[in-house]
């Protein structure tokens, strides 16, 4: 019987049973591996048969939650963005990288995303060439290709990769998604540089599931404290990714890597499909009925019980926000990026990594939504009612426009560590 972490739902250990999957490398290397996604994604190598996974990240394993202890893991504690960290990590050698680790939201230093999105793939990529690592899959975003800016927020309304702008675009909606969209640049010029690096990009579309760190519990804290309203009309469409189904999809687009495949330096997004409606068939949901069935399920009011905030009021006190903050030197939770996201249609067609990626989704979207709400209320909202006496001692603006404290500790954790680099560096 294949060996599952205690910390798995129950939608989770059923899904790892509904093999047989197809086979994974021996050695494997994944980088961001104490991350969200990165953390599962090591998990599910482990269980389909990998020999060692090497997890490598800045964010040291006795700092996360439900981190498995496994003989055949190997947690690394390095910063992507160092090349020494790297090659100390690369040097023992593997079959293939999956190189998942970023500076991921609109939260971080200005400086870091640099440092850590570009700057730590194009070390990945050296270390890869160096200890001849003959496969890199890269973990990219759908954001990369959301041409926009403070003044114009984008719609995507069930589009193809090949339906997207290509890279480079002219402007971004944000740091993150321009310093992803150079490293998956970079990857993809790996094809022509003769090194037989094989490459591919694969990208989830809002990831969620248990032991989620960054978006459900930013907005179901902001529900519990009594600050979230529905953003706009409610009425915009978007499509979800299952963290297993990103695993898993990671893990297909290894299989597709070998010489003179149709994959090489492409780029692929995986989500739910058609699987987030059992009646329709549809590959969307409606974002805030999905929020508010998460809101409702861990014991908060209904969103519906309360007036939603137009999006010309919600952009103009964003846009002052902008301002303010950057007096402060600090980031609020409610900024242009965020208002654009929660009200803008986000969503796209799989038919490319079906066909190509021989991708199928193992769970779901309504029974992983309903299993990762569970997870929610039974493992989230216990700490979050012991917290809320902590909150209310901190400052106002902390309170009302700050973030998670579990996704603040990590960003601390980032900013930290590029800070002193630079200093060394000096």
């Amino acid at each position: 019987m294949a060996e599952r972490n205690a910390s798995l739902s129950p939608a989770q250990v059923a899904a790892s049973r509904n093999g047989p999957f197809p086979p994974v490398p021996k050695r494997c290397i994944v980088t961001g591996g104490t991350g969200f996604v990165g953390m599962r994604l090591v998990e599910m190598l482990i269980e389909r048969g990998a020999e060692q996974v090497i997890a490598f990240d800045v964010v040291p394993r006795d700092r996360v939650y439900g981190a498995w202890s496994h003989p055949r893991i190997e947690w690394v504690t390095g910063d992507i963005s160092n090349p020494s960290d790297v090659d100390k990590c690369f040097c023992k050698g593997a079959d293939c990288v999956w190189h998942l680790a970023a500076a991921v939201g609109p939260f971080h230093k200005p400086h870091v995303y640099r440092k850590v999105n570009y700057e730590g793939t194009i070390n990945v990529i050296a270390a890869c060439k160096a200890y001849k690592i003959p496969k890199l899959v890269f973990s990219s975003s759908p954001s990369t290709r959301f041409r926009g800016s403070l003044w114009r927020r984008p719609n995507i309304d069930g589009a193809t990769e090949d339906g997207l702008p290509p890279l480079p675009l002219t402007s971004y909606m944000q740091r993150y998604a321009e310093t992803k969209a150079m490293g998956e640049m970079a990857v993809s010029a790996v094809v022509n540089d003769g090194s037989g690096l094989l490459v591919v990009s694969v990208a989830p579309h809002q990831v969620y599931g248990p032991r989620d760190n960054q978006f459900l519990p930013n907005v179901l804290e902001a529900a519990g404290t009594g600050k979230l309203r529905p953003f706009g009309t409610g009425g915009n469409r978007v499509c979800f990714t299952h963290v297993d189904n990103y695993a898993h999809g990671l893990i297909l687009a290894e299989r597709q890597l070998y010489p003179g495949s149709t994959v090489l330096g492409k780029f692929y997004i995986v989500t739910d499909g058609q699987t987030h409606s059992s009646t329709t068939r549809v590959s969307y949901v409606l974002l805030w009925e999905a929020i508010n069935q998460a809101v409702v399920g861990v014991g908060f009011q209904s969103l519906s019980e309360k007036w939603k905030l137009s999006f010309p009021f919600l952009y103009v006190i964003a846009l002052m926000g902008e301002i303010v903050a950057w007096i402060l030197g600090v980031t609020f939770k409610l900024n242009v990026f965020n208002v654009f996201v929660m009200t803008m249609h986000r969503w796209f067609k799989i038919d490319a990594a079906e066909r190509d990626l021989k991708y199928t989704p193992i769970i779901p979207f309504e029974e992983g939504w309903r299993d990762t709400i569970d997870w929610f209320r039974i493992c989230w909202r216990p700490a979050f009612d012991k917290e809320q006496e902590a909150l209310s001692r901190a400052p106002f603006l902390q309170r009302w426009l700050g973030i998670h404290a579990k996704t603040q500790a990590k960003i601390d954790v980032h900013n930290l560590t590029t800070d002193t680099d630079a200093k060394k560096q000096q």
